[in-house]
């Protein structure tokens, strides 16, 4: 059974009212977080490409991802769950493992089972709530992985 049924929750996924670019957060992580993000990538066999810049390079360890200078290019790690749902992680925060979707991609049940899917393998392997904020509504989160229940639900009434 579906985590989210998508007529229940098709209004938090329309671009035009939602904007296209929801920020997804997995608060109170470390580096051992993020490192396990990336080895869930390459374990769960999901296409990625990391790049610093436009220069796409090997996926190094999380903490030289993380350590690198202040004045540096931010990096980017682009994870296809599926070959047409992406997620773009940003090496922004060591403490924050954050990255975005793109609701234009996102449309359906069959989308939205891929996204509640991606969201409950990180969940569940850093054993924490991973949260989806409308784009720009930093701390209002509409769905998540909940640790307890073990699934995806909603967060915020439609």
């Amino acid at each position: 059974m579906a985590d989210l049924l998508w007529d229940d929750v098709k209004c938090f996924f329309d671009p035009d009212t939602m904007g296209s670019l929801p920020d997804v957060r997995v608060p109170d992580v470390s580096v051992e977080g993020w490192q396990a993000v990336l080895d869930l990538a390459a374990e769960k066999g999901w296409k990625y490409q990391y790049a610093e810049g436009e220069t796409v390079l090997p996926l190094p360890r999380a903490e030289v991802v993380l350590s690198r200078p202040v004045d540096a290019e931010c990096p980017s790690l682009r994870v296809w769950p599926t070959g047409d749902v992406l997620a773009v992680f940003r090496f922004l925060d060591d403490e924050v493992v954050d990255f975005d979707v793109d609701l234009r991609e996102l449309q359906g049940q069959e989308r939205l089972d891929v996204l509640c899917g991606f969201l409950q393998a990180i969940g569940r392997r850093l054993g924490k709530p991973v949260l989806m904020d409308g784009e720009g509504a930093h701390g209002h989160p509409i769905l998540g992985f909940d640790v307890e229940t073990d699934r995806v639900v909603l967060l915020m009434e439609p």
